[in-house]
């Protein structure tokens, strides 16, 4: 896809289409993509940049945050672990220093493959209900 045009419409698509695991494992894959640019242009020593790309990983841990559904026990668990994680963003962005975003990218990587190993369970476990034969309801 040579138009950036058509390529914003593919992303987009794949947002308002993804089931609710999908889109979870997106949110971290960004999540981790911006901390890992931050990381690099904090390296480069550009200021501008770094900032830019931790604000949208703050933004997505704020997304995170907001989304949870609080009816569940481990629901306010996991708010306070993103609240933490978004706090060492932040700290990351005003000491222009890689310690915390360095947690930070531990953490949401260790997240992100539990998320993934969680939703792989319940697909299959959907199959099985269905009969097994490879139907997902």
């Amino acid at each position: 896809m040579s138009n950036p045009y058509q390529f914003q419409q593919y992303q987009q698509q794949q947002v308002f289409t993804a089931p609710p695991d999908k889109l979870l494992l997106m949110l971290f894959d960004g999540a981790i993509r911006f901390c890992k640019l931050a990381k690099k242009a904090l390296a480069n020593n550009n200021i501008e940049e770094s900032h830019r790309y931790l604000t949208k990983a703050e933004d997505i841990l704020v997304e995170l945050m907001t989304s949870l559904n609080m009816d569940y026990e481990f629901s306010s668990n996991l708010y306070s672990l993103y609240d933490y994680l978004y706090r060492q963003l932040v700290e990351a962005n005003l000491k222009k220093d890689e310690a915390p975003l360095d947690e930070v990218l531990e953490f949401l990587t260790e997240l992100r493959q539990t998320w993934a190993e969680v939703a792989a369970k319940a697909r299959e476990s959907r199959k099985i209900v269905v009969g097994g034969g490879g139907l997902e309801g």
